[in-house]
């Protein structure tokens, strides 16, 4: 097999926050994103959370892989200390990850200490690869070199690969540091040594070197490193289905191939990322069977095993996928790192496909389902996002959202992918077209596209998500003719209003976007205002877990009632809601940050002593008569619960009883 040099020179972007995809000019995609340094959240809701994990997130992150011994392990490998490892097998993959964060930090505002970090953490990281490329501090410490590669299923060696890879693809055009960029060359030419159609027909058990190898491919434009990709992602579920490893090939998203499979079923990150992989593979070969397999893929995930907060992940054994439906509320599941990988896959079926689905589903997933992972100060964590936490529950594993938030995990996934999400986030506000811009995600900042005389700038203004008013001002503007595309939410397509210079503009949705056509004016302005009128949903008559109840939203969020806001003599476990009567808006919550909470109309209630005794009375007798004492509850969105005490809550909402 030829070779390549691990040291050529690649191409790297300016000094300015880069996107975490880049597709190639000959990939097949319908939007762009912007270039470096053309996103720009610079404040309100977002901006604050990006700034509390820039300054409090990412440091104590560091301080937490030291504690835990992640770094040391590298040291122990690289001769600078003695000792034995420390950690989960895949820990170094934690490492890869706050490494990332640290990268999209420096490309949004360049920082001493956090250079200083990432220069140190990446000589670490060198100095424990072996002369083969190999590299994996815990497996070099706890396995002799002959057991490399005969675990896959669970030893999580090319998986750790995928996360340095894109930690060093995101140093590269982030920060101008290519020493874990030269790390990672030597990986993959030691991967293509040993794997590929002439090796070894096998793969990781875990999924994300699909996605890493198609980066570094963008980034150096090899395409060997391509090929790589392509037949890791088609080795799964063909000539690898993991034989002889609990719970069987399901688990591992190798039941068939990814181009067969109908449904994700299994350990709920792997199959996300094994997906979101399958998806930039098809873009980067212009695989239109590919992207439309995968697009099936995602809407049956969303029809049939996506919480109403876009959790993602029924079943706490094997971190799993239920059946079709199976959501339970107080058992669910729902990973942060699950949502993480929901929004990793949408992000790119939007940018292969334009489709405004895609930019709802990520809305709902950021303020919900990836959003209630972490404090509001950006330093404790939920591993786990159930939707109902009870009255005296026991915190049965750390995990357990009985425990609250917590500083780090054993098994600490969540927060370091946490970071690298805030520190990228700006990418996901909007994409480029030949023609114009697209704004997919509102935030306060500044988007363009463009360069010269013919560049589109357009600053955005708005308090979302507590407020429905978004404010557009181009700030430089072409002397042709450009579109610009608002998405318009679902929740607010009936609704929305649209001025343009203060005349209004028709609303008219075209596949999830109101599209103004004109030569625009440097100070043109453009208001979207979106009705937040509070609303509730229902579920479907298949969710037996939600039956008879509803779950109350307002704009992109999803709320809950939690014991914190309630009267002392109620408990959120008796609830029972009138969804005939509007919830109502109250004042801002300082301690959450402003949150808006809604007041609910209902009831409270209790049952008959006899059935106090036996919770199962017979219909229709007066057993089985409940009392449902008047009463109001107070709701706040979901991401915000458990941040001033660990109470009960619940998402769902029982409805009151005729």
């Amino acid at each position: 097999m030829r070779g390549f040099s691990v040291t050529a020179p690649v191409t790297t972007a300016p000094l300015s926050l880069a996107s975490p995809a880049i597709p190639t000019a000959s990939a097949h995609t319908a939007l762009r994103p912007l270039s470096a340094g053309d996103a720009q959240i610079t404040g309100g809701f977002w901006h604050t959370r990006q700034l509390r994990n820039r300054r409090a997130g990412l440091r104590s992150g560091y301080d937490q892989l030291e504690a835990s011994g992640t770094f040391r392990n590298f040291r122990v490998v690289g001769g600078a200390e003695r000792g034995e490892a420390s950690g989960m097998i895949f820990q170094d993959s934690d490492v890869y990850k706050w490494l990332e964060a640290v990268a999209f930090e420096l490309g949004r505002e360049d920082d001493a200490e956090l250079r200083s970090m990432a220069r140190e953490v990446s000589a670490m990281i060198a100095s424990a690869q072996q002369e083969d490329g190999y590299l994996n501090s815990v497996h070099t410490l706890l396995h002799t070199p002959e057991e490399r590669y005969t675990k896959l299923a669970w030893n999580h060696e090319l998986y750790c690969y995928g996360h340095l890879i894109q930690a060093a693809v995101a140093l590269s055009r982030n920060a101008g540091e290519d020493q874990l960029l030269e790390v990672a060359l030597r990986i993959v030419e030691h991967l293509r040594s040993i794997f590929g159609p002439d090796g070894r027909h096998t793969t990781d058990g875990h999924p994300v070197i699909e996605m890493a190898l198609v980066e570094l491919y963008r980034l150096t434009e090899r395409p060997e490193i391509k090929d790589l990709a392509r037949f890791f992602l088609d080795v799964r579920g063909g000539a690898e289905k993991f034989p002889g490893a609990s719970p069987g090939p399901g688990y591992f998203s190798a039941d068939v191939p990814v181009r067969e499979t109908h449904s994700v079923e299994g350990h709920a990150v792997r199959a996300l990322y094994l997906f979101a992989g399958a998806t930039d593979q098809a873009m980067e070969d212009g695989d239109a069977e590919l992207l439309a397999r995968t697009e099936a893929v995602f809407a049956d995930l969303m029809a049939t095993k996506t919480y109403v907060t876009g959790g993602m992940g029924a079943r706490w054994d094997w971190e799993a996928f239920g059946d079709p439906y199976e959501m339970t509320t107080d058992r669910g599941y729902a990973e942060t790192c699950a949502a993480i990988g929901a929004i990793q896959w949408a992000w790119r079926l939007l940018l292969a496909t334009g489709h405004g689905k895609y930019a709802d589903a990520i809305e709902r997933l950021l303020f919900n389902a990836f959003l209630a992972g972490v404090s509001l100060q950006g330093t404790e964590y939920f591993y786990v996002n159930s939707l109902q936490l009870r009255e005296g529950a026991k915190a049965d594993q750390g995990r357990s959202i009985a425990h609250g938030r917590r500083e780090w995990f054993e098994c600490a996934c969540c927060p370091p992918n946490i970071m690298r999400t805030f520190a990228s986030l700006d990418h996901l506000a909007a994409t480029a077209t030949s023609d114009g811009l697209q704004v997919h995600q509102f935030a306060t900042g500044t988007w363009s596209t463009g360069d010269g005389p013919e560049r589109l700038s357009v600053s955005v203004l708005t308090e979302y998500p507590f407020d429905g008013l978004v404010r557009l001002t181009i700030e430089a503007a072409p002397s042709a003719a450009r579109r610009l595309s608002v998405r318009i939410p679902e929740w607010s397509r009936e609704t929305a209003q649209l001025t343009l210079g203060g005349s209004d503009v028709p609303v008219e949705v075209d596949d999830g976007y109101a599209v103004i056509e004109t030569t625009f004016q440097v100070g043109d302005v453009i208001e979207l205002r979106l009705d937040l009128s509070p609303r509730f949903v229902g579920a479907h008559h298949r969710l037996d877990a939600s039956r008879g109840s509803v779950a109350l939203e307002r704009g992109p969020l999803v709320y809950a009632i939690e014991n914190e806001d309630q009267d002392a003599a109620v408990s959120v476990d008796d609830a029972a809601v009138d969804p005939t009567i509007a919830p109502v808006a109250g004042a801002p919550i300082a301690a959450l940050d402003g949150a808006i909470p809604l007041t609910v109309s209902g009831s409270a209630v209790a049952v008959s002593p006899a059935a106090a005794t036996w919770p199962y009375p017979v219909y229709g007798t007066s057993d089985a008569t409940v009392a449902q004492t008047p009463a109001t509850w107070t709701a706040i969105p979901y991401y915000a619960w458990g941040n001033r005490t660990v109470a009960p809550m619940r998402v769902w909402l029982p409805l009151e009883v005729d």
